[in-house]
């Protein structure tokens, strides 16, 4: 239909598993490397888990193509079995003789060890492939561990391949599983694409269904929303792509933009998905159709975890007027250690450590900080309330937490692993400034790492009409905002413009330049807080120190 309309020779965004299609990202090959090292081992199991659309089926069947010719293979796509239905699978799938309509175990293993024998000796391997393996039960691993007791002198004869959700390696992780587990010679845990690869993957399609030169039919930020809608999962990438396609062909757009995309979502997902970021926050409460639920019952999830803001962060983001501050200050925050913060535990007391806080009074004293009231409401709702981003990620530095330049609350963890929190406002290669609500407080970082669980909450402003990237094509009150924030920054008058020319992303993108940024033309939440800063608009670090330091009146931390 619209294939015609674009000049594609067919669909590019199909949901079926299409060999021509293949695209091999770097998780791909170390996945395909770490499953081929497994199968050249020879006996044992290969285990490679998740997500449902990352491409599990796609590298199975590109590992299937790389078998040595003198291979026998049997795949049970449908393991919900008995032990007894899972053997006379394997047995059919093998063309292997046994008595009909029998039900015994030792039947139809004496019948899989002849054949595996006859195959060893022929000089021939036989592999077994187990897709959606989180479904068997604990008594038919168990009938497949014992399969791999079937052994000459020098070799296993049987090399079991098992494909399944995140949840299968929990599965094998139990006590129950430990010698099946044990003999997993090679596991590979199969994630999402990144934003780059997502953009690469998504031209690699066009390309193969006969796109020319390379034509960018997707805008740049039309590529930004399909990575934060799908989280880098291939079968939503086609999803959403597919629909868009659809969607400007109705429309006879030649060129595909960011509201199309949000269009498309809300279609396909039913509504709109929440946003990943670089982090990907969230593709654990995944797509836009759950957020609707997440959103309802995130006060009551947070009241029985003790950790609100965690589930909150991943809700839809609403805009809001930010505190007022006088002068523009720019923070700066001192470069610190960039290595992955997991030093073991310190040996101090948790009663010396005052900025360890209960999870809402960390939200209190962040709230403080933005509004100067006292907070009624859970953090995350009273900030859409007010029009305030609430914002989530996960890190492995301090480099990568003090990046938005936003104070943030750092997710902790008491020794008897009960939740806490702090309030985090600046790190050096000194330590880290901490606010309790009512004192500032100085940390070692080391102490400080040994608690937090690497995730961490800030609040920010975004234009009006916010609802994520923003680039060429796109219209409406957030495009006049962002117009009118660089007239201000430029001391010109503002334009009457509601439409996002190429004339205002070659602005957004020598900003970019300037600061630093990812130079695409596309207003993303970084580009947004930074121009912020630049205005003296925004709630930085800096700032947030000095009022916490007025706030405190020279209160000591206890």
């Amino acid at each position: 239909m619209y294939q015609q309309f674009f000049g594609l020779n067919e669909q590019p965004f199909s949901i079926a598993v299409n060999p021509r299609y293949l695209f091999m990202s770097a998780r791909h090959r170390d996945a395909l490397a770490h499953l081929l090292y497994g199968v050249g081992s020879g006996g044992g199991f290969i285990l490679l888990t998740g997500e449902v659309g990352t491409g599990k089926t796609t590298l199975n069947r590109c590992l299937l193509e790389q078998m040595p010719e003198h291979t026998d293979i049997a795949i049970v796509l449908n393991p919900a079995l008995s032990a007894v239905e899972l053997l006379a699978t394997v047995c059919d799938e093998f063309e292997i003789d046994y008595p009909s309509g029998t039900d015994s175990l030792k039947v139809l293993t004496d019948s899989l060890h002849q054949f595996l024998l006859s195959n060893h000796r022929a000089d021939r391997r036989t592999v077994l492939m187990i897709d959606e393996a989180q479904h068997l039960g604990f008594d038919v691993l168990e009938q497949i561990r014992l399969l791999t007791n079937l052994e000459t002198d020098e070799k296993k004869l049987l090399q079991i391949i098992l494909t399944g959700q995140p949840e299968l390696a929990s599965m094998l992780s139990r006590p129950e599983l430990r010698q099946l587990n044990q003999r997993i010679t090679a596991r590979f845990d199969l994630t999402p694409l990144d934003r780059a690869e997502t953009r690469t993957y998504v031209q690699h399609r066009l390309n193969i269904a006969g796109n020319r030169d390379d034509r960018a039919i997707f805008s740049v930020a039309a590529l930004r929303e399909i990575y934060r809608l799908s989280g880098g999962v291939p079968r939503l990438i086609n999803l959403l792509c597919d629909r868009a396609m659809m969607g400007a062909y109705g429309r006879q757009q030649d060129r595909i933009s960011a509201g199309l995309i949000r269009e498309a979502a809300a279609e396909v997902l039913g509504s709109p998905a929440a946003d990943h970021g670089d982090g990907r926050s969230g593709l654990g409460g995944r797509w836009g159709w759950i957020l609707a639920v997440v959103v309802t019952l995130c006060g009551l999830a947070a009241f029985i975890t003790g950790s609100r803001y965690l589930e909150l962060a991943d809700q839809a983001e609403v805009p809001v007027s930010e505190p007022q501050g006088s002068a523009e200050v720019i923070a700066t925050p001192t470069p610190a250690e960039s290595g992955p913060l997991k030093p073991p535990l310190a040996s101090d007391d948790e009663t010396s450590r005052p900025w360890l806080l209960k999870v809402e009074e960390a939200e209190s004293a962040l709230w403080q900080l933005w509004s100067g009231q006292a907070l009624q409401v859970p953090l995350c709702q009273a900030a859409v309330g007010n029009g305030l981003q609430c914002e989530r990620l996960s890190a492995d530095t301090w480099d990568e937490v003090i990046k938005p330049n936003r104070p943030a609350i750092l997710a902790l963890k008491r020794k008897n692993g009960f939740a806490a929190a702090t309030v985090l406002l600046s790190v050096s290669d000194a330590g880290a400034t901490l606010w309790t609500g009512s004192a500032v407080c100085d940390a070692s970082l080391t102490v400080l790492a040994s608690a937090w669980r690497g995730q961490a909450l800030y609040l920010w402003q975004a234009p009006s009409g916010w609802i994520g990237p923003v680039g060429e094509g796109d219209s409406g009150s957030v495009v006049s905002e962002i117009v009118d924030a660089f007239a201000e920054l430029d001391n010109l008058p503002a334009p009457p413009l509601d439409t996002y020319t190429p004339a205002l992303a070659e602005r957004v993108r020598e900003f970019q330049r300037l600061v630093g940024l990812e130079v695409d033309g596309v207003m993303d939440a970084q580009t947004w807080q930074v121009l912020n800063d630049r205005r003296g608009r925004g709630f930085t670090l800096e700032k947030a120190n000095l009022l916490a330091s007025s706030k405190s009146g020279g209160a000591e931390c206890r």
